[in-house]
Order: structure tokens, then sequence, then C-alpha cells
């Protein structure tokens, strides 16, 4: 007789780090897309307006996706005023009529689309994107303008609220097509954004005005009502600011999808000239080949292989300067030039004439070396030379310190780097897998270097130093300073100390934290690299003009 199973049924497997970040990030974006709430969204729709995301939606083409940029912008920030979810705009770039246009949507359901310090800075870095890209830009505009208890956080500084009117007129010069649409509320100095775009429609029940019905009477006296001051059919008729008025959101974003197919196409970038089919990458897992917390070695072939048509790569120096993978492909079809940390521990060949008997030594993965680095600014200057784009994959701990590293000259070589990493003129994309650390940020081409899209995974820790490091050196200067006023702390003190620097400096290595002040321009999953990275190089493909290469002075 067969006796019953009593034993105890097993355990349910563990949650990897990377299910939790996933789900988490998940779970995150949806607070984001909620805006205002629901209660704020049907303030909207009782309007007879669409929301920011339904606008975009039904502006798309059908079935194809809209890569939002800068979700995260102001997460868990102004929260003494009831926060700014996604900065209060939702911007992205989309497909209308076969073709990638910048958008740029306030939320009405967020402060009724007021503009925070971050949603001005959020604003002109996709309108940078634009001018960059030459890519075509929609406005979709239903702001109440400037949130006036911050106004002198918005208003007078070089990348504050004026500068989105100097792009729009940067961008009108460049001839980059520029449709607005205005959707409701367009007031104050907002005023400007549409007016000065190419084309401007608006809907019945807009308003578009200098200063509110509220406002003239308090500066002026004079009464009048919202429709004479600034309503669609005053624009249209009278002061002629608008060229289309419609009746509401459906038939202004039909407009908008009519006279977009109307454009011409400009020419595309050199590179993208040479694009040829796209082939499929090897199917990988990524978040199985690298570890969430940083601390499984892997090799980034793998990851660059699992990113590129067909898998193939042709590595530059490959026996050389190991701790930087440098190498040309092709990713959906376009030429692309990768610079990558590696992340193996590697056994280094030395020069002869050293210490008796010693020929090698252990270089460490994520470390840039003397050498690796005099590679990787050759590199680049051939990758220029050749007219094709650059990738880096960034998971740096930063430069070798330490006495052999300074006496082989790593300041120097470094800046080199550097030095062609700034002066790059082929577009530039950065995707931070790992830690972003130091110096290493740099080299790696980080937002201070202009790179034309950043994306990071949740993996990613942006900071000057890892942690623990940080932590450590933080809390030592802490207690100096105790000391020198008196306090001798205990042990028990002292580890209280190092949990609040070390939970603060954790809090500030989180990606979110990173993606709220637009560090990176979005938080992406792992697995969706390869799409996100051949859509970004579709969006750089659209513009033609590449400038002449030139370095300057080197430390040779």
């Amino acid at each position: 007789m067969t006796q019953p199973d009593t034993s105890a049924p097993p355990a349910p497997p563990t949650r990897s780090a990377w299910q939790d970040a996933l789900e988490r990030l998940a779970t995150d974006r949806l607070t984001v897309h909620a805006g205002g709430g629901a209660r704020a969204q049907q303030r909207q729709h009782d309007k007879n307006r669409l929301t920011a995301r339904e606008r975009i939606r039904q502006l798309l083409d059908d079935g194809t996706p809209f890569d939002e940029l800068m979700t995260f912008a102001g997460w868990e920030m102004y929260q003494d005023v009831g926060g700014c979810p996604s900065g209060g705009t939702v911007t992205g770039i989309g497909q209308i009529q076969g073709r990638p246009w910048m958008i740029i949507a306030n939320d009405a359901t967020v402060k009724a689309g007021a503009f925070f310090p971050i949603t001005a800075k959020k604003v002109i870095r996709a309108q940078t994107i634009a001018l960059e890209n030459h890519l075509p830009v929609v406005y979709l505009v239903d702001s109440a303008g400037v949130y006036l208890p911050m106004q002198d956080e918005i208003f007078p500084d070089q990348d504050d609220f004026g500068r989105v009117f100097y792009l729009n007129a940067r961008m009108s010069a460049r001839g980059i097509p520029q449709i607005a649409a205005i959707m409701g509320n367009c007031v104050a100095g907002g005023a400007y954004l549409p007016v000065m775009c190419d084309t401007l429609i608006m809907t019945e029940g807009s308003g578009l005005y200098l200063a509110g019905p509220a406002l003239v009477k308090a500066a002026i006296g004079q009464v009048v009502d919202s429709e004479d001051l600034g309503g669609a059919s005053m624009h249209a008729s009278i002061a002629g600011t608008v060229d289309y008025k419609e009746p509401d959101d459906a038939a202004a974003l039909r407009r908008i999808r009519a006279l977009a197919d109307l454009y011409a196409q400009g020419e595309s970038a050199p590179f993208a000239r040479r694009r040829k089919e796209t082939l499929p990458a090897p199917e990988r897992d990524l978040t199985d080949l690298v570890g969430f917390d940083g601390s499984k070695t892997y090799d980034v072939r793998d990851l660059i292989t699992a990113l590129v048509d067909g898998g193939e790569f042709h590595e530059f120096k490959a026996e050389y300067g190991e701790t930087l993978v440098c190498g040309f492909a092709r990713a959906g079809g376009f030429p692309v030039a990768f610079v990558a940390n590696q992340r193996t521990v590697i056994k280094k060949k030395l020069k002869s004439g050293g210490e008796p008997g010693l020929r090698t030594r252990i270089e460490v993965g994520g470390v840039i070396y003397g050498d690796s680095a005099d590679k990787a600014a050759r590199f680049i200057m051939d990758a220029n030379q050749a007219g094709v784009p650059l990738v880096f994959l960034s998971d740096v701990t930063g430069f070798m310190v330490g006495r052999d590293s300074e006496q082989e000259g790593i300041i120097r070589r470094g800046a080199k780097l550097v030095n062609a990493v700034s002066n790059t003129v082929v577009p530039k994309i950065t995707i931070i897998t790992g830690g972003s650390f130091g110096a290493g940020n740099y080299a790696m081409n980080g937002k201070a270097y202009a790179p034309r899209f950043l994306f990071a995974w949740p993996s990613a820790k942006y900071a000057v130093m890892s942690g623990n490091a940080a932590a450590k050196t933080l809390m030592d200067i802490q207690l100096a300073a105790l000391k020198r006023a008196g306090t001798e702390p205990d042990d028990e003190d002292i580890l209280r100390l190092y949990d609040e620097v070390k939970s603060k400096y954790d809090t500030e290595l989180d990606p979110r934290y990173a993606a709220a002040r637009l560090w990176v321009d979005e938080i992406i999953q792992p697995n969706d690299t390869r799409d996100r990275l051949i859509r970004a190089l579709e969006a750089c493909a659209q513009n033609p003009h590449q400038d002449e290469f030139r370095v300057g002075v080197f430390q040779v």
C-alpha cells in the first residue's frame, strides 16, 4: 500500500532582485501616469477634454509605440505642495504619419498644467533633443502658466522658462517643423510658446491671453469675459493669431495628423544612409546576464552581442586595454560603435623589465586603467572618422588610483579620453546598466557630455562614489567634526551615524533620484534596451548635419 506523502511541499523559488526591481518600476510608473489622480482626470473629461496621455494616444499612428522620456521628472519632489508627477507634462517620441515626432503635452490634471521648475527643465530637455536630432515637434498646450509660489526658480535663469521660447525660435530658424494645439488654458508668458510655432491650432472653449480677466481688471480696471479676451473665435476672426479653429480635442488631433502628412521629409544622417536590413539579435534574458547589485561578474561582450544584429561584433584591440571593450556592429541595420565597461576580472600582461618574475597583474572589471583609456580615446576618434554613432554601455566604478596608476599617467590618459568624448560630432547614446561613479561617469559620456539620449536600467547607481565608500568617507568627516566640538561618540553612536549616512546616500543612488532631476532621460527595462536603442538611432537619423571633428590639444 502506498503511504501518503507527509513531507513539506517544496519551497517556492526565491524572488530575484530583478523581479522586485522591475515590479516596483512598473508600479511606480503607473503612479506617475495617474497624474493628478482620478478626480482630476474626471474634471478634465467633464470639460469635454482628454487627458495628456489620451491625446497622445489619439495622435500617434495606430499600433506604434510611444517612447516616453523623463517619466520620473519631479519624482518625490515638491512634496510640501502636493508633488508634481512627471513634472506636470508628458514628453516623448512617437510616430505620426510614419515619421518620428517629439511630443510635449501639458498635463492639466497636475496643478492645472502649471510650470514648476522641473517642468521648464523637462520641456527644455525635450526641445534640446528635438533640436539636436532635427525632430519635428508637436506641443499640446493646456497650462495655467508659471506656478507663482516658485516663480523665482522658474523665471530668470538660462535653463528656466525663457529658454523654452529661445529654443522655439532656434528650431524654427533650423527649419524644424513645430505645430502647437491649444486645448485648454494658455496664459501669461506661456502664451508665446504656441504663437512662436509654425502652425497654431486652437479648440473652442480654450483661452489664449497674456493676462486673464481677473488680472486685466486688477491691472487696468477693464471688465472683459474670457471669450472676448482670448477665446478661439476672437483669435481666429479678429486677432488672426490662430491658423485653425477646431471644435474639440479630437478634431484638433486629426488636424495635426493631416498637416503632418503633408510635411516634406528631409535628408537622413550620413550614418543612416548605410542602413541595411535588420537582422534579429540572439535571444537572451539580460537580467540573467547582468546582476542587479553589481556583485556578479559578466563579460560585456555577451551583452553587446545580445543587442546587435545577428550577434556580430567587430572588436577593436581585443587584447589591449581590456577593461574597456570597443568595436563596431549594427543595430536595427544602423552601423554603431560600442564603448563598454568590461565586468570580468582580467589577468593583465605587463611589459618586460618589471619586478623579477612578475609578468602579470589582476585588473578589476569596471575600472578604467591607462591603457583602456588610451584605447577608447583612439576608438572614439575612429568612430568619428567613420561617421558612426557611439553607444556607451556604462557600468563603471571610476579610474584606477594608486602609485602605479599615477606613475603610468592615469590623469593624462583619462583627460585624453574625456577630450575625445567631449569633442565627438557623431550621435552619442549612453545606457547605464550598473554603476556610474565619479570621473567614470564623465569618461562614459554622462549627462554633462551631451548624449543625444541617456537611458538607465533600474540597477543604475549614480554618484561621485559607491555607497559604502561614500558612507564611510562622510561618516569620518562627521566624526572628526564631533570630536573637534568636544564630543566623543561611542560605538552605538558611530553605528547609528553610519546607518543614517548610508541610508541617505542609498536614496540618492537610486535611478529614480537621478531621473527626477533629469540626469537620465528614461529608466528602461533591460530587455527593452535593443528596441529603445534602435528607435533612438532612428531619431538621430533625422539630422543630416555633422560638424567637422576636432579635438584641440591632446595630452600625449
